[in-house]
């Protein structure tokens, strides 16, 4: 089992392919610890994949994952993570724009004993309007709604610990919420300055629609972390509110019935009839749904979940004195 799994996913980076395998290879052979890098193809049309295989074809310490289509940048991270066998997982993208250089870095923070390590692009050169000030927002509301106090929730450039990143289901676009989700777990979490440098080939997949999703995601994470157990404390406390208020009103105009029986209540009090029925009615409705909210959390606990990709190959070469099996729907062995 090699001490180091470098997780990268690419997707229509052909330009970018063999130049960041070079100076990964280079890196961490320097590091002088074993190491294996795992190469996500995720749904690329372009040569990606090809030049993947080409490089999986020469070199053993290379696993290429192969999905069957797009499916995202969580989704293939995940399936980096789950076929990534080393002791710290390091996640870094596929475009040039995380050195790796800065690699060794992250693994002086993991040796000293911190359970994940993220980068943070201190010094960022992108543009302001669209990329800089919602960037700063969205981290400084992360970090005041999830409690970890780091500076960067959104670069993928990050180390973990395996048993860290291996309890974390990740599904949706949850890879920037890693670190408050590993808060939740108890890990021990600390931030280093990573470089941030222009795109040296290709077009970047990023824009600003992607950084208003983040501000709904926020409401996400914070609903997981204060109540993924406990989804009745949430939906039963705003429940009993409205079954109280509906009930209430209720009573009321039950007084006013007594003291004036020949009053017509729909006549003189419609409105309050009406909000009294609605509060009640809808705050039933929400104990239903913080029960419903229960079963799930107990299924999610007790069963096995899919994962929230589809895996198309496996590619490895194998050494011939060492041979592996290897799983998935369809396998290259070379």
């Amino acid at each position: 089992m090699p001490k180091y799994s470098i997780v990268v996913p690419f997707h229509n980076e052909e330009e970018n392919v063999t130049v960041l395998y070079a100076r990964l290879k280079q890196v961490m052979e320097q590091v002088g610890e074993s190491f294996e890098l795992v190469l996500v193809d995720d749904g690329s049309r372009d040569r990606t994949y090809k030049l993947l295989e080409e490089i999986a074809a020469v070199d053993s310490r290379v696993l290429l994952v192969k999905l069957r289509r797009n499916f995202g940048q969580t989704p293939a991270l995940a399936a980096g993570f789950d076929h990534a066998s080393g002791e710290f997982v390091l996640a870094m993208d596929g475009d040039l724009q995380h050195d790796p250089n800065e690699i060794p870095n992250f693994l002086a923070k993991l040796d000293e004993g911190y359970d994940v390590v993220s980068g943070w692009r201190k010094e960022r050169i992108d543009n302001f309007v669209l990329r800089r000030f919602p960037s700063r927002c969205a981290n400084w509301l992360m970090a005041k709604l999830s409690g970890v106090n780091i500076h960067d929730f959104g670069t993928t450039f990050k180390a973990y610990r395996r048993e860290v990143i291996h309890s974390i289901p990740l599904y949706g676009e949850m890879h920037r919420f890693i670190p408050a989700l590993a808060s939740w777990y108890g890990a021990s979490i600390c931030e280093i300055p990573i470089k941030n440098v222009n795109r040296e080939r290709g077009k970047s997949h990023y824009g600003i629609g992607r950084t208003f999703r983040v501000f709904f995601d926020l409401m996400t994470i914070r609903f997981l972390l204060k109540y993924m157990t406990r989804p009745l404390h949430f939906f039963g406390s705003i429940g009993m509110l409205g079954v109280s208020g509906g009930s209430l009103l209720a009573l009321l105009l039950a007084v006013l019935k007594i003291f004036d029986p020949h009053a017509s209540l729909m006549e003189a009090h419609a409105p309050l009839f009406v909000v009294a029925a609605v509060l009640f009615i809808s705050g039933i409705q929400l104990l239903a749904l913080g029960l419903l909210g229960e079963l799930q959390v107990r299924h999610y606990f007790t069963q096995q979940h899919p994962e929230p990709y589809t895996i198309d190959r496996i590619v490895r070469l194998l050494p011939t004195d060492e041979p592996q099996m290897l799983s998935g729907r369809h396998e290259d062995n070379f």
